[in-house]
């Protein structure tokens, strides 16, 4: 009688140790919402959890739902145009992120050495010397690229490979076989269709990815990419 009791203790005691690792080990669900700078939904929005990309996206209204485990420390949402941003989980079950909001910002580095200049890629920043194809790039606080009468002249003179044709940019002359294929535009981490109401005054920065170094923005970046920071958004 008393082995068949230690056995019905020692199988209670496990039943119990495995009910308790199946709580423990239960997914949480995590909701919310992903802004740009203007407070505009981003669709298509990747998550990440710990660094890893999910088969989580943000809907119509860049809203976002996906369950984690329960020791997963960050999650990271990945955009084509306003780069990673990230967030530690800390136990929540709702966690909305802004893109319009930055967490600290670095005074630059005046004892910096050549390459080691940090390029904004779309979705982070790397070291110059880095990168697989090189990414040009204009400081628009130089005094001098404000006698420009235009974005297109000041691209066009300052960037080799670059040509403004019928109101597009073409880098590089990409095309396909069905012609020519024009760079993505981006300005202040927003799509648009044209640089023609921007002033070269204001113009913080202007990079321009080529190659590889544009694939992140998948099909878009097929021609290329200029990216625009106007002096507002680099301060």
């Amino acid at each position: 009688m008393r082995i068949k009791l230690y056995i019905l203790i020692l199988l209670s005691v496990l039943c119990i140790n495995n009910i308790n690792a199946q709580k423990n080990n239960k997914k949480i669900t995590i909701t919310g919402t992903v802004l740009d700078a203007a407070k505009s939904p981003i669709v298509n929005a990747i998550v990440m959890i710990d660094g890893e990309r999910t088969n989580s996206v943000t809907d119509s209204k860049g809203n976002y739902k996906i369950k984690v485990k329960p020791d997963a420390i960050k999650i990271g949402i990945f955009t084509f145009g306003n780069g990673i941003k990230e967030e530690a989980i800390n136990g929540r079950t709702q966690i909305n992120l802004n893109f319009g909001i930055s967490a600290s910002k670095k005074l630059p580095d005046q004892n910096i050495a050549p390459g080691e200049e940090g390029v904004n890629t779309g979705y982070g920043s790397v070291k110059e010397k880095n990168l697989t194809n090189k990414i040009s790039k204009i400081d628009g606080t130089n005094k001098k690229y404000a006698s420009y009468s235009s974005i297109s002249e000041m691209i066009q003179r300052e960037v080799s490979g670059v040509r403004f044709s019928n109101g597009e940019y073409i880098i590089q002359d990409s095309k396909n076989l069905a012609g020519p294929v024009p760079a993505l535009l981006v300005l202040d981490g927003v799509y648009v269709q044209s640089f023609d109401s921007i002033s070269p005054s204001s113009v913080g920065s202007i990079e321009v990815l080529k190659g590889s170094s544009a694939a992140m923005y998948g099909s878009r970046g097929y021609g290329g990419v200029i990216l625009i920071k106007t002096k507002i958004q680099n301060k």
